[in-house]
């Protein structure tokens, strides 16, 4: 469970999480190892803790945990990241719609919370420990293990942590024996703090076995020895002994002799040797002092109780000087090394005896001033022997004593190469551990890449993927075929390819789909005009709900399209042929009504039905979207004006609406069948002309048509009687086109006007001819 233990996990945030990022800036790493991480919700928990505390700093530093296991079934599961909603009781909801995103029943950790674990398979018994860490959680583990396991792990722990480090156990756990090792932070709640130990290094043994075997870590027992740095309360110590016993100048060696801190005023009592220097008090002390101060040195060492020589003589300056030597042992401390005492105290120089030697004495005075005098000479001998004896062991001891120091160096070099060797394993095995989260991760991005390929590839949908500024990030087989894209165009700005596609603007489209985050669809053609796309530009969001590009997806609906055409084709059909079948029921019944015969009817009739299937026709090559004017004029006056020159017409380019051309068609039928009856067109030298245009009438801008006959027979100026072809014009013209008509039967030749709304005339666009030959084709 999450947050396992609240009380414990409070007591984190306000006391250790404050504490490992304090002075840290964004140069800085936390590191915090969760060994025995099972399904990830302790490492998760932890990692909430870590982006709540950096969250309230300016410049906080990165957070890396490492979570590690030995069961590969729960490191697939945290990894995913993916728990019910059951297990997230002890989540706030604050934390839980920060960190993590509702997917069904169950919740997914956030990509930002994610990225701050690692997991892999580590075995904290077998393989090397992690490093430089500032937390260690490792909550409810020990209690699986023995205490021979426990007292490998803590040490291990005691190493893997930064000095001042903290230590977070359950609630069943406790560093036992290693207190030296930790201090208690939180009793209630385990946590513990790391202390400085007195030798640094991981205190563990690495078996030399054969590469491929199972390796094994070892605790071994440090020796303890003189903690650098600790010279103040020594050098307290030694003063409070030194001022209630002796007093005079003094030092602390160890059982070993060497100095560990000295007093001022020892001049007089050390010489340093010459060669390399060294820190051996009979090294350094003088001569008249080494064997008495040797002697008593080992006296008190091996007793373990104070020695004294009362009076030492030395040379000093020419002159003897006599002190009193004393060594004595200090108090012991538990862990540390022995110590003693060695001070130094000037003894004043005897008074001399002045007595003059009485007469009586003298002879033999004489006899024992030779032998004095042999004396002394034997002693000088003596003293120059043992100079010379003590120079040559000065001289070995010196040869010695480099032997030590350059085996120290090596000794001191080892260790480093061996510290060196465990922070290499340290490194590698955070790199195995990356490496191990790396191949997890590129294996899924594998899978999840294969999976997304097939699903494009067999849906055949035109998909492009498309950042902020439109290059192109991805895009679909599908999509060659509008856009043409090839495998190296990824990188590249999308308005840079030309589209098979009309009237599409992408940049418009999709700075619209930015901005307000609302989708773009509508219905797109292509050049050609036959294939028809469904257009769809949707915004791109991250998992975090941020806009970072569009997807543009094409649907092709050509069939669909094709679909909608037939059936507006099929009723737009249905609905002319019903108009055509009135309009020639009504003229076959008014024809039949005024017709004197049979022959006269059908006669009239068919030229009739003729004039209607001529506009018709018309109108059908057009595609029933325009008609031209001189066409239609054409098709129905050629037939009776046979010859040349005798039709006539002259206007601007001109095309009618379907409606007005069919209406229009039948009133000039029935005028130049009037003209070829009765009029210009029924002598060979007559001719007919028709003129048309935009002239305004009564303020209001109307299509005028003026018919002119000439060179035909005289014409009646008052007609007795008005046909049907008069009633069929003034009922086309009125009825049906709101327009008039207006006729001067003239002697030279009817002459007649033909007034139409300017809204008969049809708006010519620049693909009409396109509509008209798509038309013809079907």
């Amino acid at each position: 469970g999450f947050f396992r233990d609240p009380e414990s996990f409070a007591a984190l945030a306000s006391r250790v999480m404050p504490t490992i990022f304090e002075g840290r800036g964004a140069d800085d790493t936390v590191r915090i190892w969760v060994p025995g991480c099972a399904t990830g919700e302790e490492a998760y928990s932890l990692a909430i803790l870590a982006s709540e505390q950096a969250a309230g700093r300016t410049g906080s530093p990165r957070v890396q945990i490492f979570a590690t296991d030995i069961d590969e079934g729960g490191l697939a599961v945290a990894r995913s990241g993916r728990y019910p909603a059951a297990m997230l009781a002890e989540v706030s909801p604050e934390r839980l719609a920060r960190f993590f995103v509702a997917d069904g029943a169950s919740y997914v950790v956030s990509k930002a919370l994610r990225e701050l674990c690692v997991f892999s398979s580590h075995s904290v018994i077998r393989d090397a420990p992690f490093s430089r860490i500032d937390m260690v959680s490792c909550r409810n583990l020990l209690i699986y293990m023995g205490g021979q396991l426990q007292e490998q792990v803590i040490p291990l722990f005691h190493y893997a942590l930064r000095p001042g480090g903290f230590l977070f156990l359950g609630v069943s756990e406790t560093v036992s024996k290693h207190t030296d090792l930790f201090a208690t932070e939180d009793k209630a709640h385990h946590i513990y703090r790391r202390r400085d130990a007195l030798v640094a290094g991981l205190p563990l043994q690495i078996s030399t076995a054969a590469p491929g075997t199972q390796r094994n870590w070892q605790p071994v027992s440090p020796s303890r020895r003189l903690p650098p740095g600790s010279a103040s309360d020594l050098r307290q110590m030694a003063n409070a002994i030194a001022a209630e016993q002796l007093a005079p100048p003094h030092l602390l060696v160890n059982t070993d002799g060497d100095i560990v801190y000295q007093s001022a005023n020892l001049g007089a009592f050390l010489e340093p040797s010459p060669g390399v220097p060294t820190r051996h008090l009979l090294s350094v002390a003088r001569r008249g002092l080494r064997l008495d101060l040797r002697a008593a040195l080992r006296e008190a060492t091996e007793k373990r109780r104070t020695a004294q020589r009362p009076r030492v003589e030395l040379e000093l300056n020419g002159t003897r000087q006599a002190v009193t030597l004393t060594v004595a042992p200090l108090p012991q401390r538990d862990g540390f090394d022995a110590l003693f005492v060695v001070a130094f105290a000037e003894v004043e120089p005897a008074a001399s005896d002045t007595r003059a030697p009485a007469a009586a004495d003298f002879p033999q005075a004489q006899l024992v001033e030779p032998l004095e005098l042999e004396l002394r000479e034997t002693r000088e001998r003596l003293q120059s022997a043992t100079e010379e004896y003590e120079t040559a062991t000065e001289e070995l001891k010196s040869a010695n004593e480099e032997m030590v120091s350059v085996n120290e160096e090596l000794q001191s070099i080892n260790e480093e190469l061996e510290t060196s060797k465990e922070e290499l394993q340290s490194v590698n095995e955070e790199l195995r551990t990356s490496n191990l989260e790396l191949s997890g991760k590129i294996d899924e991005l594998d899978h999840a890449n294969a999976d997304l390929r097939n699903l494009f590839e067999s849906t055949e949908i035109a998909t492009i993927f498309l950042d902020r500024h439109l290059v192109i990030r991805s895009f679909t087989p599908a999509a060659t075929g509008i856009f043409d894209l090839v495998a190296t165009d990824r990188g590249r700005s999308l308005t840079s390819f030309a589209s098979h596609l009309d009237k599409v603007n992408f940049r418009q489209d999709a700075q619209q789909v930015l901005n307000s985050r609302s989708p773009v669809e509508r219905r797109v053609t292509a050049h050609d005009g036959i294939a028809h796309y469904l257009m769809r530009i949707l915004p791109y969001t991250t998992t975090e709900g941020a806009v970072d590009g569009v997807v543009v997806t094409f649907f092709d609906i050509t069939k669909v399209v094709e679909g909608e055409i037939l059936g507006t084709l099929v009723d737009e059909l249905n609905h002319r042929v019903r108009n055509v079948l009135q309009v020639v029921s009504a003229v076959a019944r008014h024809t039949l009504r005024r017709a004197t015969s049979l022959e006269d009817f059908g006669k009239t009739f068919a030229g009739r039905i003729q004039a209607l299937a001529a506009a018709h026709e018309l109108v059908s090559l057009g595609g029933w979207h325009e008609v031209p004017l001189l066409d239609l004029i054409e098709k129905e006056l050629v037939p009776y004006a046979t010859g040349p020159g005798r039709l006539v017409t002259q206007g601007a380019p001109v095309w009618l609406k379907p409606k007005a051309a069919l209406s229009l068609g039948m009133v000039l039928h029935e005028m130049a069948t009037n003209a070829a009856k009765h009029g210009a067109l029924s002598t060979e030298r007559g001719r007919v002309s028709v003129t048309w245009g935009s002239e305004d009438i009564n303020g209001v801008a109307h299509l005028v048509l003026r018919w002119v006959e000439s060179g035909g027979p005289n014409v009646k100026l008052d007609p007795e009687r008005r046909g049907f072809g008069s009633e069929l014009m003034e009922r086309q013209l009125h009825h049906d086109l709101k327009g008039r008509l207006e006729v001067d039967f003239n002697e030279a030749g009817v002459r007649s006007m033909i007034a139409l709304p300017i809204g008969v005339i049809a708006d010519r666009g620049p693909d009409a001819s396109k509509r008209a030959a798509a038309a013809a084709n079907a």
